[in-house]
C-alpha cells in the first residue's frame, strides 16, 4: 500500500462515555494508552451475572443519552426525559426500572475484561449468544480506537444505494476523510502503524460488524434495518473499518492529519 493511500484527514470523532449509549461528536479527543479519554468508561451492568449490557442484545440501550460530567462522572438522560447523574443514589433503580431488569451503573475492572453478550448471526437474534470479554480498564468492544472512512463507506454504500449508511450506525472513533480514494482503504493498514493528529496507532485487524449497524436509533431518527448487516456479510466479509491498539498517545482533532509512520 502506497503512503498517498493512506492520507486523509479526521472529518469527525465521537465518545461514547456509556457502552451502547448515545454519545456525542466531538471536535477533540485525548487519545491515552487505553483508548480515548471517557470513552466507554462506563457500563450498564446485569447484577445478576455480572456481564455489562450491550444493545447487540440490548436494543433500548441506544434510545438513552450519556455525557462526560465533571472530570469523572456520566449523566445519562433516559427516553422519558429523566436525567441522571452517576452520583445519584437513585440511579442504578431508575435503570432498573427503565430496562425491566437489575442492573448498576458500573466502572470498568481495572485487572481484567468484562463479559458481554452477543449472537452469533448478528442478522439473527435469535441465533445463539456467546461471550466476549471487553480489554481491561474499558467496556470498549475490542479495541482502543475504532477507525472509519469515507472511502469504505463509500464502496458499502455501492453495494446497497438503497441502505442509510449513516456513519453513526457504526460508532467509530474516528472517521476519516480520504478525499477522492476508493475502496476498502483502511483494510490496507492492517499491520501498519498510521499517525492521526499527534496519536499513533497500530492497526490490527478489520473491524467485524455485529448485530448493532442494523439496529434502531431513534435519537439518530434511524431506523431498524437489517439490510445494512447482510450488505456487510455478503459484499465484504462481514468487516468494516478498523480496531488499532495506541502506540503514542497523545490529542487527535477534527482537521487533523492521518498519515503513514
Amino acid at each position: 500500500m502506497t503512503a498517498d493511500a493512506r492520507v486523509g484527514t479526521v472529518q469527525a470523532l465521537w465518545r461514547y462515555p456509556v457502552k451502547s449509549l448515545q454519545g456525542t461528536a466531538v471536535e477533540r479527543v485525548e487519545v491515552r494508552a487505553n483508548g480515548v479519554e471517557g470513552d466507554r468508561q462506563w457500563g450498564i451492568v446485569d447484577v445478576a451475572t455480572g456481564k455489562v449490557l450491550s444493545a447487540k442484545r440490548w436494543p433500548a440501550l441506544l434510545e438513552a443519552f450519556a455525557a462526560p460530567a465533571g472530570k469523572t462522572d456520566v449523566t445519562v438522560a433516559l427516553p422519558d426525559g429523566s436525567t441522571w447523574d452517576s452520583s445519584d443514589r437513585e440511579i442504578d433503580a431508575a435503570l432498573s426500572a427503565w430496562l425491566d431488569h437489575e442492573v448498576r451503573l458500573s466502572r470498568p475492572s481495572l485487572e481484567a475484561g468484562t463479559a458481554y453478550e452477543l449472537t452469533m448471526d448478528p442478522t439473527d437474534d435469535s441465533s445463539e449468544p456467546w461471550d466476549f470479554a471487553t480489554p481491561a480498564g474499558s467496556f470498549a468492544d475490542l479495541a482502543s480506537v475504532h477507525v472509519l472512512t469515507t472511502a469504505s463507506l463509500g464502496a458499502i454504500r455501492a453495494e446497497h444505494p438503497d441502505g442509510d449508511w449513516a456513519v453513526e450506525r457504526f460508532r467509530p472513533t474516528a472517521l476519516i476523510d480520504t478525499g477522492t480514494a476508493t475502496g476498502y482503504l483502511e483494510d490496507g493498514w492492517v499491520g501498519d502503524q498510521i499517525g492521526i493528529g499527534d496519536a499513533v496507532i497500530d492497526v490490527f485487524m478489520a473491524t467485524p460488524r455485529c448485530a448493532m449497524p442494523g439496529r434502531a436509533q431513534p435519537p439518530q431518527h434511524l431506523p431498524a434495518d437489517k439490510s445494512i448487516l447482510t450488505t456487510i456479510r455478503d459484499h465484504h466479509d462481514n468487516n468494516l473499518g478498523v480496531y488499532a491498539s495506541v502506540i503514542t498517545p497523545g490529542p487527535v482533532a477534527v482537521g487533523d492529519q492521518v498519515r503513514p509512520t
